[in-house]
């Protein structure tokens, strides 16, 4: 059956805006090209786009430099402001962006174990508010945050978890509560991660892959057939109570130090670091990348490596030591997915790049018969905020871009 009129002209719309998105701003001449349509359908779309307010004229192409087919259209940038979190145990990080993605302003602070929820919740809101200020959105319409925990998959909502601060929970509530106009919506810290890595990382080539995240705690996402699996409970990837060899005893339903957490945690890295006289660091991806400095001048014959570092062959070791409880989770992850592709994500996968990944790569090889790469991040412990301002651009656009009756055009300052 074909489309109807009105049908056609929503899917002509949200594929203009699309290439808008993608290709960044065109002639109508180009969008002509683009998309196959005739000249009378583009000059309609791009009347009805105009005037809904989601894209203008941004200034003009060719060498004469004048006419109608020497326009160019952009998207209305400042058609929505969107806000992205990153919600760490000890902080939180902001970025403000405009309906493009285009980062106007960021912050971060750090919130101690010992604040009450009150004020921690309140410095959270208060740093949300102070950035947008200064990216001159006056209105949020979408925030998106990244969280560490489960994500109920019936509600959305952050579950209450063993071992997280109560903050985390009630910002969500408060975010929506101050900012009664914007779409708030969470997600698993990982989960946001995998995503940013497909989208703009180092799984870009992958539709199928498996995002192990090295920091605080370890955790994984899985993107299978390019969608992320969250589970029956959204619990999917919650690697550190996979039963591993190596530990004292086996995890609980309320404490995963018996498995592969103990094995991979920032707590578990610095102390391995340590049998192998790494001096202790500010952070396990800071000993990590003493391991990875020092390995790499030795290969270099570096002479201006700190003598107060280990030796290159000490550090080697410790990285052996590293990939060899790395690759039981990894291998676990292969063994029941077979995803063909393993990133190595977080501050710790960052900061042992690909000398960490090659020793992975090279223990799961001899670990499976089924082929997989194993790949170091590309965007590190950023890709959570990463992964949240993307879709919180992507809710965003959902619904500006849906298109229907003319939308009324959007008050100064939105």
């Amino acid at each position: 059956m074909p489309a109807s009129p009105s049908t056609a002209r929503a899917i002509n719309d949200r594929l203009a805006l699309r290439l808008l998105q993608q290709e960044g701003p065109l002639t109508a001449g180009r969008l002509k090209q683009l998309t196959g349509l005739s000249r009378p359908t583009v000059a309609d779309l791009v009347e009805r786009l105009s005037a809904a307010g989601l894209i203008a004229v941004v200034g003009e192409a060719g060498e004469q430099r004048r006419g109608p087919n020497a326009k160019v259209y952009g998207i209305v940038a400042d058609r929505a402001y969107l806000a992205a979190l990153d919600v760490r145990t000890e902080g939180v990080a902001v970025a403000v962006a405009d309906l493009v993605g285009r980062v106007l302003a960021e912050a971060s602070v750090p919130i101690g174990g010992d604040t009450g929820t009150g004020p921690a919740v309140e410095q959270a809101v208060t740093l949300v508010e102070q950035a947008a200020k200064e990216a001159g959105a006056d209105r949020l319409h979408t925030v998106g945050i990244g969280a560490p925990g489960l994500i109920d998959p019936s509600s959305g909502e952050l579950r209450d978890s063993t071992g997280l601060p109560e903050w985390h929970r009630r910002l969500v509530a408060t975010l929506q509560e101050r900012l009664p106009e914007a779409r708030v919506s969470v997600e698993n810290e990982t989960n946001l991660a995998a995503l940013a890595e497909q989208r703009d990382g180092a799984a870009r080539d992958r539709d199928t892959f498996v995002l192990l995240w090295l920091g605080h705690a370890p955790g994984a996402a899985v993107v299978l057939d390019g969608a992320l699996r969250r589970g029956a409970s959204g619990g999917t990837g919650e690697i550190g109570f996979l039963p591993v060899p190596g530990t004292a005893a086996l995890p609980t339903s309320t404490d995963c130090e018996g498995g592969f957490h103990s094995l991979a945690s920032s707590a578990a890295v610095v102390d391995l670091a340590a049998e192998f006289g790494i001096p202790a660091a500010v952070s396990e991806a800071g000993v990590v990348r003493a391991a990875v400095g020092v390995v790499r001048a030795a290969v270099d014959e570096d002479p201006g490596a700190e003598a107060s570092l280990p030796t290159a062959s000490a550090a080697a070791r410790f990285l052996d030591a590293l990939a060899d409880r790395l690759a039981v989770g990894v291998a676990s992850v292969v063994a029941i997915l077979d995803p063909g592709c393993v990133v190595l994500g977080g501050e710790v996968g960052q900061a042992g790049g690909e000398e960490l990944a090659s020793r992975v790569r090279d223990r799961i090889a001899r670990m499976t018969p089924l082929p997989t790469e194993v790949r170091a991040t590309t965007l590190g412990g950023g890709a959570v905020l990463r992964g949240a301002l993307l879709t919180a651009r992507d809710r965003a656009q959902e619904e500006l871009f849906t298109p229907g009756e003319p939308r009324p055009q959007a008050p100064p300052g939105w």
